[in-house]
């Protein structure tokens, strides 16, 4: 069944976007929620008369999400965990306790559910988190867990002179 999709669904499409899906799909989920419209002849003209607004709003949207993908870029905050033993946390830092960390720290509110982490973190130290900002547009956070930033440069300088003396070693060897 093809539907015009009335915002944006992750997976989907965008506003505007004509997609086919399940009949059952579309009748018990898109339909109801007002996600969708069936993309009947009356509704894809309506559709091609609204195509400049949409492109507006995109490109709006668009200039936002790289505007806020320039302020979170690079940058470090901190989440505060107990730490046991060799470096294992008592628990894990989940997607929502770094969406707080960034809003407190980077005074940059942003959903929970963008923060793509793959799976909890379980262990102390540097990570690095993508937020997925809109669509194809994700920053890059460095997420401390249980450690300073201070301890974090430390640790950061000390796995690259490693990385460096291995990577000579090992063009000594193949020489």
């Amino acid at each position: 069944m093809k539907v015009i999709l009335l915002g944006e669904i992750k997976g989907k499409g965008g506003e505007g976007d004509v997609i086919d899906v399940a009949q059952g799909y579309a009748e018990n989920y898109l339909f109801p929620k007002k996600l969708a419209v069936a993309a009947t002849k009356g509704n894809l003209k309506q559709l091609e008369e609204r195509r400049n607004n949409i492109a507006k709003r995109e490109a709006v949207r668009m200039a936002d999400a790289n505007a806020l993908k320039e302020t979170l870029e690079g940058k470090q905050v901190t989440v505060d965990a107990k730490v046991g033993d060799e470096g294992i946390l008592f628990g894990s830092v989940t997607a929502a306790m770094i969406a707080d960390a960034v809003k407190d720290q980077l005074n940059v509110e942003i959903d929970r559910k963008r923060v793509e982490l793959g799976k909890p973190i379980k262990v102390a130290g540097a990570h690095q988190v993508d937020i997925s900002l809109y669509r194809e547009v994700r920053a890059t956070v460095t997420v401390l867990v249980g450690v300073d930033a201070e301890e974090a440069a430390e640790e950061t300088e000390v796995e690259a002179e490693a990385e460096t003396e291995v990577a000579e070693a090992t063009e000594e060897a193949a020489e």
